[in-house]
């Protein structure tokens, strides 16, 4: 769900995320890509991607985190030889 707000309502859905500067690099974004996606119209798709790739990198960092914090907790998986 967070993908297709990220996508339609790009600095919304970073907002939603947790991403405060990086909504506010997506909106300076957006007006320059919407004054130049006049003339290149590819243009106009880079502050959806970057809002995308913005939350997915956010959510796997977070996953990640999650992970060495349960390892810390409660010590490597069985099976495990260093």
């Amino acid at each position: 769900m967070i993908y297709v707000l990220a996508a339609l309502l790009p600095p919304l859905g970073l907002l939603v995320n947790g991403q405060p500067f990086s909504a506010i690099f997506n909106l300076v974004l957006m007006v320059f890509c919407g004054i130049f996606g006049l003339f290149f119209h590819v243009l106009l798709l880079v502050p959806s991607a970057h809002a995308v790739i913005a939350v997915h990198l956010k959510r796997e960092e977070r996953m990640h985190r999650e992970v060495v914090e349960a390892i810390r907790q409660h010590g490597p998986p069985p099976g495990y030889s260093r």
